[in-house]
């Protein structure tokens, strides 16, 4: 699956130490707050991991799974597969999330804890890729851990057709691979 790789784009390192940045950022801002955590399922199961361990307070854990992707392309259309199980009143979240890519599942999902009565709603992302959004879409994460260039990324989560979330980095998939 290396092979398949155009160029390393964040290395093991890099993701690590930037992580823990975020992991005292967010420590500081949630001081006290016991925010909850909401993993938007699957890719970014390898960061939230690696995030929560980073939050050094007390949190709580959820999950959605939310599918809107096609391959390299978004479907445009948003279906939640799993909901989060946690009572959002009156909590903090933390939307954690491996790429703002369109914007468009990320608007949805924020809306939709918004709609859940949760106090407030923020977005830590791994991966921001800002010449990726949508038209219309004006949506910025409060936490970012690398802004990155309109590329094909996989690795660390992130897939394609389900491939290469295994790897321990970001890389740019070579577009022979998905342009067959």
């Amino acid at each position: 699956m290396h092979q398949d790789i155009e160029r390393i784009l964040l290395t093991e390192a890099q993701i690590k130490d930037r992580i823990n940045q975020l992991g005292k950022e967010l420590t500081a801002d949630y001081a006290g707050k016991e925010p909850v955590f909401v993993g938007v399922l699957k890719g970014v199961v390898v960061f939230y991991a690696d995030m929560v361990r980073a939050f050094d307070d007390h949190c709580q854990m959820d999950f959605m799974w939310i599918s809107s992707y096609h391959g390299t392309q978004s479907s445009g259309s948003i279906c939640v597969k799993q909901d989060v199980k946690s009572d959002l009143r009156g909590r903090h979240v933390v939307i954690l999330e491996d790429i703002l890519d369109t914007g468009r599942s990320l608007q949805f999902v924020v809306q939709h804890l918004k709609d859940k009565g949760a106090a407030s709603v923020r977005i830590c992302t791994l991966l921001d890729k800002p010449e990726g959004r949508a038209p219309g879409i004006d949506l910025r994460a409060d936490y970012v851990g690398f802004s990155i260039p309109n590329e094909f990324v996989v690795g660390y989560g992130l897939d394609y057709n389900e491939k290469y979330r295994n790897l321990p980095y970001v890389g740019i998939l070579k577009p022979c691979v998905y342009e067959k």
